[in-house]
């Protein structure tokens, strides 16, 4: 009887464990977190940042030295062609015109005279009554007085063109962008005319000047069409066109780009010189794809959770379950990385959006109703960093694909990331 009792007391312990152990795993929720295969367009766009200016800004400078005297326009002015911006103290200029005049007044009078002492001496030479030298020098007397009143002339003209440079006008109907001097402040120009003001002719049509990786750049070509975003607006895109592809490269860090120019349309005066723009330029475009997160292509899982304990892929790929694929280069970079339209995704550090590469193959699983996952083949084709296009007779819109593992302790081991632990593999 005892026996019978202890046995009995052994069997309800099993069930109750069974039965605790079944309530746990239902409690805890599915193992694996899964997204959907979609269809729709993939977009692979390079990303870099550039600055916003004018298309046509002059710096005004002063070609005298001086000290501001006035000043006649101001920061966010709006000047025209022609319009007086700021004085120089005209007095030393003045002066000098002066100076020049009154040296040209003498040189005139000395012309005069050499003029009369030759008519004179021409005189006397036709009645024979004076030597002929003294007629050649009465004459080099009167051609040497004339040359002084062209010297004299000349002198006065750069003295009044000086004290005209005292006046400094506006080369372009713009607005005043910066101002360099206030009044009072003395004007430097010995080596270089110093810049005074800043003008930008029209804030309506802008430019973007970028770098792109020498990676992309054989992708982007002059017509295409940008967006990009400033911080000033973050949640408004803005839209401009490729100008120009400059050919001279810049290298920093041993990382070479180019520069390209993007024209911009900016009616409403939102955007403003300097302003720093997170370019995203589209250079391939893939429609009606099917399309799965880049989670699923990176995500491997742990053999123990394979059909078949993995044995049967492992047999056709000659790779160790559950360790990194060599299908996994055939994510593009901006996959791989984790990158997304917006951010560098190379994992170089070099500015790049997705990447397109040739097809090649990779795997991604789905869950079994027994729990077990399965890999299915596909190839992989255009990423715009978050999505990749892929090409599968195995796989169709609104199936499900592993992404990670939803397990407490997968998501504490990855820091709460969508790669999870180790079904993840190594990046």
């Amino acid at each position: 009887m005892k026996k019978v009792l202890i046995g009995a007391v052994v069997v309800v312990a099993v069930v109750a464990g069974g039965v605790l152990l079944v309530s746990r795993e239902k409690a805890s929720g599915p193992k694996f977190r899964k997204e959907k295969v979609t269809r729709g367009d993939v977009v692979a766009t390079v990303t870099a940042t550039g600055t916003l200016s004018a298309v046509t800004t002059v710096k005004v400078g002063s070609q005298v030295s001086g000290i501001i005297a006035s000043l006649h326009a101001d920061f966010n002015s709006e000047v025209k062609k022609g319009q007086l911006l700021a004085g120089l103290d005209p007095t030393p200029f003045q002066t000098s015109v002066d100076q020049r005049r009154a040296d040209l007044e003498r040189a005139k009078v000395e012309l005069r005279n050499a003029e009369l002492v030759l008519a004179r001496a021409k005189k006397l030479l036709d009645a024979q009554l004076q030597a002929q030298s003294e007629y050649d020098t009465a004459k080099a007397n009167r051609d040497g007085a004339a040359a002084t009143v062209e010297q004299s002339t000349a002198a006065l003209r750069q003295a009044e063109t000086n004290l005209a440079y005292t006046r400094i006008t506006s080369p372009i109907d713009g607005v005043v962008v910066d101002r360099e001097y206030d009044i009072g402040q003395t004007v430097a120009a010995s080596f270089q005319a110093p810049v005074l003001f800043t003008i930008a002719q029209d804030l309506t049509k802008m430019q973007v000047l970028t770098n792109i990786d020498e990676a992309d750049i054989g992708r982007v070509r002059v017509g295409q069409e940008a967006t990009f975003s400033v911080d000033a607006f973050p949640d408004r895109p803005f839209r401009g066109n490729v100008s120009q592809i400059r050919l001279s490269p810049q290298t920093v860090q041993n990382v070479v780009t180019y520069p390209v120019l993007l024209d911009v349309s900016n009616p409403e005066l939102k955007l403003r010189p300097g302003m720093t723009a997170n370019v995203l330029l589209p250079v391939d475009r893939r429609e009606d794809v099917l399309r799965v997160p880049n989670a699923a292509l990176r995500f491997r899982p742990d053999p123990a959770d394979l059909e078949n304990g993995g044995k049967k892929d492992a047999t056709k790929t000659g790779e160790k379950p559950g360790e990194p694929k060599g299908d996994e280069a055939a994510v593009p970079a901006g996959a791989r990385s984790g990158g997304a339209p917006g951010r560098p995704g190379d994992a170089s550090g070099r500015p790049g959006g997705g990447r397109k590469g040739p097809s090649r193959g990779a795997d991604v699983y789905v869950e079994l109703p027994t729990g077990k996952l399965r890999a299915v083949h596909v190839k992989t084709a255009l990423t715009d960093g978050n999505v990749t296009a892929v090409e599968s007779d195995s796989l169709k819109d609104g199936d499900e694909v592993v992404i990670g593992l939803a397990t407490a302790r997968a998501m504490a081991s990855s820091g709460g990331s969508s790669g999870g632990s180790r079904g993840m593999g190594r990046m």
